[in-house]
C-alpha cells in the first residue's frame, strides 16, 4: 500500500514556502502592492529588531518601482495617513508619486497633507536627496508641480493651520515658505508670511504691523507681557493659536493652567508629564478637571481612540502624576474597548511575546525620540480588546512555547495587557498557538484564529516545504469542519505590527495578511472573519481618489 504521509491529498497541503524572512525562518513572499501596504500602514523609518532605518527606506523605494499602478500609490498614501494614522509613509508615497503622475499627486495632496506637520515632513523628504525626480536624478528641490501645490495649501491655510505649522523646527514652517515661495492672495496672508519668515516689517510692504491676523497680534502680546497674571489674562482669550506655541514663554503655573484648558483631551493625555513638572496638579480642581476630559465617554467614541493610546499613555506618565488621572487613563481605555467590534464567534488570539517582540513599536528612532510603548505592548492590548468583546476567546501567549495564560475578560484593559505582556522572551514559533489549540481546545468550535506577531518565525517548520504556521492551519480547519461539518468556514487573520515583506500564511480565502495597529486594523479583520471576504489590498483599493 503506497505511503498515506507521502501521497496525502493534496487539498491538505500548503504552497511551498521558498522565500526567507529577516529572521532566517522559512516564509511566503508578499505581492509587491501587498508588501508595499504592510510597510505603509507600520513603517516609520526607525531602527527595529531585525531591521535598520536606511533598510526599510531602500526597501520601500524598491517595492514602490515594482508597483507600476499609480493609482495604487495614491489609495496607499491615503488609506496609511487616513486609515493607518501613519506620519511618514504616505508623505513618503506621495513624494514618490509626484514624480510619477502630477495630476494624482495634486488630487491627493491636501488629504494626505492634512497639517502643517505633514508638510514640513514632506518638504524633508523631498530636500533629503532620497527620491528621484522625473528624469531619474536625485532631486532636492521643490519641482515646479509641487512647488504649486505648497503654494495652494500655504495660501488657502487657516492662521491657526500655519500658526500650528510654525511648531517644529528641521525643516521649519519658515525653510518651507522661503522655498516654496508663495504669492500672498492679501495683504493680511502677505503681512502673516513675512512675520512668520522673520523678515522686517518695512519688506512687508504694502502690509504693516496693523495687517497681522488678530491671533497673531494677540500672540505677540502675550510674549511681550512681563508678568505671569498678565500672561494668564491673555492666554485664556486668544482663540486659534495652539498651546505650545505660547509654552516657550510662559511665565508660571497661572500661564501653565490657562494652557491646560486650552488644550484638547488628546493634547493633555499626551502632555501629562508636562502639566506635572509646570506645577498644575497642585490644584484639585484641575486635577479633577484634567482627568474628566481625558475619560469623557462622548469624546472618545467621537474620536474613535482606541485603547491603545491610553496604554501608550499610561506606561509614560510619571509616578508623581495623581492617582485620579491614572485612573481616568485606565477608564478611557475601557471606554476606547467599546469602539472594536464584536466578532462573529470565539477565536484563538495568538500572541507574539518572543524576544523582538521587546522593541519599540515606531523602532528607535534617536534619543528622546523613541516610544517606551513596545511590540509586544501594543500587540498584548489588541489581544486584551479583542478578548473584552469576545470573552469565549482564547488567548495563547507564544514564543518557543505555548503558555497557558488564564485571563478574565472582565478584568481591566490595561491590567491585561500588562500581565500578557510579561509572558515569553525567547525565539519565535508562530504555529504554536494554532497546534495548542488542536490539542487543548480540540473540542471547542471557533470562527477562527487571529495572530498578533512581527511575524519573523524562524524555529519550526511545516510539511512538504511549508510553513509551520500553514501545516498548523490546515490542521485547525480540519478540525472545525468535524466539530461543525464541512459549511464551517473558520478564518485566519495575520496581524502584523512591524514593516514586513514575507508571511508565516500565504493569502487566500481563509487567510488575511494584515499590518498596522490602528482602528482600520480592527475593523478589517471583523468584517473579514464575519465573512465579508475583505482583503488588505481591496481595503486599500477602496479608497476613493
Amino acid at each position: 500500500m503506497a505511503n498515506k504521509t507521502l501521497f496525502s491529498s493534496l487539498a491538505s497541503r500548503a504552497p511551498r514556502a521558498i522565500a526567507t524572512n529577516e529572521a532566517g525562518g522559512r516564509a511566503y513572499k508578499l505581492a509587491p502592492k501587498h508588501a508595499l501596504a504592510q510597510v505603509a500602514a507600520t513603517g516609520s523609518f526607525g531602527n527595529t529588531f531585525y531591521s535598520d532605518a536606511d533598510t526599510q527606506l531602500k526597501e520601500m523605494l524598491t517595492l514602490i518601482d515594482q508597483v507600476d499602478d499609480n493609482q495604487y500609490l495614491a489609495q496607499l498614501a491615503l488609506y496609511a495617513r487616513q486609515k493607518a494614522h501613519m506620519k511618514d509613509m504616505p508623505a513618503a508615497l506621495l513624494v514618490a508619486l509626484s514624480s510619477r503622475d502630477t495630476e494624482l499627486m495634486h488630487r491627493i495632496f491636501d488629504r494626505v497633507v492634512d497639517n502643517g506637520r505633514m508638510l514640513r515632513t514632506v518638504f524633508q523628504m523631498i530636500r533629503s536627496g532620497q527620491f528621484t525626480g522625473p528624469h531619474g536624478k536625485s532631486r532636492v528641490g521643490l519641482s515646479s508641480s509641487v512647488q504649486r501645490a505648497f503654494r495652494r495649501w500655504l495660501n488657502e491655510a487657516s492662521t491657526a493651520q500655519l500658526l500650528s505649522a510654525s511648531v517644529g523646527n528641521d525643516p521649519s514652517l519658515r525653510d518651507v515658505l522661503r522655498m516654496a515661495r508663495p504669492m500672498p492672495k492679501d495683504n493680511q496672508r502677505r503681512a502673516l508670511f513675512g512675520w512668520l519668515t522673520d523678515k522686517e516689517v518695512a519688506k512687508w510692504a504694502p502690509a504693516t504691523e496693523a495687517d497681522l491676523p488678530p491671533e497673531v497680534q494677540a500672540l505677540i502680546a502675550y510674549r511681550a507681557s512681563e508678568t505671569e497674571d498678565g500672561q494668564a489674562l491673555i492666554a485664556g482669550d486668544i482663540d486659534g493659536v495652539r498651546w505650545d506655541l505660547m509654552a516657550d514663554s510662559a511665565r508660571g503655573p497661572k500661564v501653565w493652567t490657562a494652557l491646560a484648558l486650552k488644550m484638547g483631551p488628546q493634547a493633555l493625555r499626551m502632555n501629562l508629564n508636562t502639566l506635572l513638572r509646570h506645577d498644575v496638579f497642585k490644584s484639585s480642581a484641575m486635577v479633577d478637571y484634567v482627568a474628566d476630559r481625558i475619560a469623557n465617554e462622548s469624546e472618545i467614541r467621537r474620536a474613535r481612540q482606541f485603547p491603545y493610546q491610553y496604554l501608550a499613555a499610561y506606561l509614560n506618565v510619571a509616578e508623581e502624576i495623581p492617582h485620579k488621572i491614572k485612573s481616568a487613563l485606565q477608564g478611557a481605555a475601557e471606554i476606547a474597548c467599546g469602539n472594536v467590534p464584536r466578532l462573529p464567534g470565539p477565536v484563538v488570539i495568538g500572541l507574539d511575546t518572543s524576544g523582538s517582540m521587546g522593541c519599540a513599536v515606531t523602532g528607535n528612532r534617536g534619543r528622546g525620540a523613541t516610544s517606551k510603548m513596545r511590540c509586544v505592548d501594543v500587540a498584548a492590548l489588541f489581544a486584551a480588546a479583542i478578548l473584552r468583546n469576545n470573552p469565549d476567546s482564547v488567548v495563547i501567549p507564544f514564543d518557543t512555547a505555548a503558555y497557558d495564560a488564564k485571563m478574565d475578560p472582565s478584568d481591566s484593559i490595561l491590567s491585561i495587557a500588562a500581565r500578557l505582556a510579561k509572558y515569553g522572551g525567547g525565539g519565535t514559533n508562530c504555529a504554536l498557538p494554532l497546534e495548542a489549540a488542536n490539542s487543548r481546545f480540540a473540542n471547542r468550535k471557533f470562527a477562527g484564529a487571529i495572530l498578533v506577531s512581527d511575524n519573523e518565525s524562524w524555529i519550526g517548520s511545516g510539511r512538504y516545504g511549508s510553513t509551520g504556521v500553514m501545516t498548523a492551519w490546515n490542521c485547525f480547519v480540519q478540525n472545525q469542519r468535524k466539530l461543525a461539518g464541512d459549511k464551517a468556514n473558520p478564518k485566519l487573520v495575520c496581524i502584523d505590527i512591524q514593516p514586513n515583506r514575507t508571511t508565516q500564511a500565504v493569502e487566500r480565502s481563509d487567510i488575511m495578511n494584515i499590518g498596522g495597529f490602528s482602528d482600520a486594523v480592527f475593523n478589517a479583520v471583523s468584517d473579514f472573519i464575519a465573512d465579508d471576504n475583505q482583503r488588505f489590498v481591496a481595503e486599500v483599493e477602496a479608497m476613493a481618489i
